[in-house]
């Protein structure tokens, strides 16, 4: 009969190797969580000072199983909850493939993979914290027991139904297939650093119904929206006019609407619009739907990011994405800066071209398929703003005297806008607060 050592040693064995087997979801484990639990089973496994003195061989395990307990509590996760998010993330061969194409067209060497790794961390999702605590214990003669991070799983798994996790690969197919993997399936936002697309966890929390005023302009940006996210090609869009119209909080709000019918938008600053080509192939097979998202767009002469974002908007060989759009905002109706010595002169020797200089710098925003114009906005406007966000964030004030400190406000700041009428609400509701 084995004693408890043994045991231990059997069982963490085991488990070690289903881990060190999987063939296609190995990113599950490539992480802090993932790679605090393989060195607890290394750790384990060297318990009986095989490779280094029983002591030091104890004390590892305790300092494995430490590790991977602040790693849970850091991301305030079950082990099991943490398992079933990697997997639904994780891009691999079979995640990308399955979403261009069916489970039959898949190689049948890749689908018995599948199956063989769903098998796998079937088993380690019963690992429980549990379990591992145990074997510490034991493994480190310990005369007390240990903490255990016994926190309840969250997340229902769509294989909670299967008693065998490779019955569930048709219902994974089809989760890849309409959430997507990788980044695209962990955030909505995004901005565009250093030729890579990185997550925003914290995007603006604005939403549509805060943007009023110009319900025009934000009906057509919806429905073109509604296009984009319903396989239809959507028109780029620039949206231009006064400052703090609200034009991008119109875009920002379209994430928080949409992002959980597949909405993806993407942030890139003016001086990476060269960077387009390979943003465009980087998405164009990705499921998720996505706006390019340049704010206060403008050119100089001469502006090379001129010619790549006009080259996108033409189009070239390359077959346009139908996922991608791109929404920019500007406070100028014509994005190139013209000036007076552009227009060509009568007597001008060079005229031959000079009007032809002209006229692109002039249309340039016609290639936008939309354009939305965003007028400076009027008293009637601003206080229709105002009474509407006082009255989202519950502001009690007679709406006379609302109105009134409203004007004020816009007489000793920036102005009448939506921008203006947000932060004076804001500043309204800190005083009415701190004197109450």
């Amino acid at each position: 009969m084995l004693d408890k050592n043994s045991l231990i040693t059997s069982s963490s064995r085991l488990v070690y190797h289903q881990a060190a087997s999987l063939l296609l979801f190995k990113s599950v484990l490539d992480n802090d969580i993932g790679k605090h639990f393989i060195r607890l089973l290394q750790a384990l496994n060297n318990k009986d000072g095989k490779d280094y003195p029983q002591q030091t061989a104890a004390v590892n395990c305790l300092e494995a199983y430490g590790d991977l307990f602040q790693a849970l509590a850091t991301e305030n996760k079950s082990w099991q909850d943490y398992l079933i998010s990697q997997i639904l993330i994780s891009d691999n061969p079979f995640s990308q493939q399955v979403q261009v194409k069916s489970l039959t067209e898949l190689s049948p060497a890749l689908i018995n993979g599948i199956k063989q790794d769903l098998t796998i961390l079937q088993k380690l999702y019963y690992c429980s914290f549990h379990q591992l605590s145990q074997w510490v214990e034991i493994a480190a003669q310990l005369p007390y027991s240990l903490a255990n991070w016994d926190y309840e799983n969250k997340i229902i798994s769509l294989f909670d139904p299967y008693e065998n996790w490779e019955d569930a690969i048709e219902e994974l197919a089809n989760y890849y297939q309409e959430k997507g993997t990788g980044i695209f399936a962990q955030y909505g936002a995004f901005r565009w650093d250093n030729q890579q697309f990185i997550g925003i966890s914290e995007p603006d929390p604005i939403t549509l119904d805060e943007i009023v005023g110009y319900e025009d302009q934000k009906q057509t940006l919806i429905k073109n929206t509604e296009f984009l996210l319903k396989g239809y090609r959507a028109l780029n869009t620039l949206l231009y006019g006064s400052r703090g119209s609200g034009k991008s909080s119109l875009i920002k709000g379209l994430l928080q609407a949409y992002s959980n019918q597949g909405l993806r938008v993407i942030e890139v600053n003016k001086f990476q619009l060269k960077y387009l080509p390979l943003i465009m192939e980087k998405l164009r097979y990705q499921p998720q739907k996505f706006i390019i998202f340049v704010d206060d767009l403008s050119f100089e002469e001469d502006d090379e990011t001129f010619k790549s974002l006009k080259v996108f908007l033409e189009g070239n060989l390359t077959a346009k994405a139908d996922n991608v759009v791109i929404y920019a905002t500007s406070n100028r109706r014509h994005l190139v800066r013209e000036f007076f010595t552009d227009r060509p002169h009568s007597l001008d020797p060079n005229e031959i071209q000079a009007w032809d200089t002209l006229q692109e710098k002039l249309s340039f925003s016609d290639r936008f398929g939309l354009n939305l114009t965003f007028e400076p906005a009027n008293q009637d406007i601003y206080l229709t703003i105002i009474n509407h966000l006082a009255q989202r964030e519950k502001i009690n004030l007679d709406q006379e005297k609302l109105e009134f400190q409203a004007k004020q406000w816009a007489t000793k700041h920036n102005g009448r806008s939506g921008r203006s009428a947000r932060q004076f609400i804001d500043f309204l509701k800190a005083e009415l607060n701190l004197n109450n």
